[in-house]
């Protein structure tokens, strides 16, 4: 194993404590946005949510996977990868969406299911292609993770904030209304100070392995992006649903990814640097896309490739 494989980062039980409080309140809060007209509307239309369910959990672990494949990264930075490309949406698609002239409810809708379904399909993808790969495989043996682990904690952190919210947007929509802009902003702001903290407590160890952490980090979420989009065209999508399966795909939740790094891995230092490398990241090439794309109506004109 590599010197990143064996290395353990800073990070206090207070710590991983207030990131479980702050990751529940994030999800509560962009809950508050969802409506069960959300989940009916995907009934009416599966055609385009499918699509990028699909992206979001076949196409993209199974991309990440090659490419860790073809780029051999040390094997914990590989596990990160895994890891990170098997967990739900990240929380500023929507807003990323918006700002980027696609269908917002489509992403929404999506944000919604994938957090449920990521129940099974994050602790099932991130075991299957960590075993299917021989030197993470070996790796995972000796952490001895189970996939049941990982499902509780989805349910705890992801799952029931989620139906919190939806239930106050339900039964309480004028409380709802009154703090949703609140809860997007500040949950922006508590993702972002918390991953630029976890990699501020550990500076010294980014610098030295900034290099294979930013390569393989911009690879996959790039892939992420693109595959999202062309996926999503070759189905004969629009433009603005596939914006929407765009960002879904390659936005993910790293802070979650992040928790379960310090929850189930001991800060193992390769998943941990890309994880939270990956936070920061995609919220640069998630906004400067959608700033490209708010130039251009997907409605008005042909979508730039």
């Amino acid at each position: 194993m590599s010197g990143v494989d064996q290395l353990h980062l800073n990070f206090n039980p207070e710590a991983l404590q207030a990131l479980n409080v702050i990751l529940g309140i994030v999800m509560f809060g962009v809950a508050l946005d969802l409506r069960v007209e959300d989940f009916r509307r995907v009934l009416r239309a599966p055609m385009a949510p499918g699509i990028g369910l699909l992206c979001q959990f076949f196409i993209l672990p199974a991309l990440a996977s090659l490419l860790v494949l073809v780029f051999k990264p040390a094997p914990s930075m590989a596990l990160g990868i895994m890891l990170v490309a098997a967990c739900p949406g990240g929380n500023v698609s929507n807003f990323f969406t918006s700002l980027g002239q696609g269908n917002a409810a489509l992403s929404v809708s999506m944000s919604a299911i994938s957090t449920l379904v990521s129940i099974v399909m994050t602790p099932f993808n991130f075991m299957f292609w960590g075993r299917l790969n021989p030197h993470t495989a070996e790796m995972l043996r000796s952490i001895q993770l189970e996939p049941s682990d990982i499902l509780m904690t989805v349910v705890t952190i992801l799952v029931i904030p989620t139906l919190l919210g939806m239930f106050t947007a339900h039964y309480k929509p004028a409380l709802a209304r009154l703090l949703l802009k609140p809860m997007q902003l500040l949950s922006i702001v508590f993702m972002l100070v918390f991953i630029l903290g976890a990699l501020a407590a550990n500076f010294h160890n980014f610098l030295q392995y900034v290099g294979a952490t930013f390569f393989i980090v911009f690879a996959v979420n790039g892939t992420g992006l693109l595959a999202g989009y062309w996926v999503s065209r070759l189905a004969r999508l629009s433009p603005r649903d596939a914006r929407a399966v765009s960002f879904e795909t390659g936005i993910q939740n790293s802070a979650f990814g992040l928790l379960l790094v310090f929850n189930f891995f001991g800060g193992l230092g390769g998943m941990a640097l890309v994880v939270a490398w990956w936070g920061v990241w995609h919220l640069i090439t998630g906004l400067g896309l959608a700033l490209w794309w708010s130039k251009w109506n997907p409605v008005m004109v042909a979508d730039p490739a």
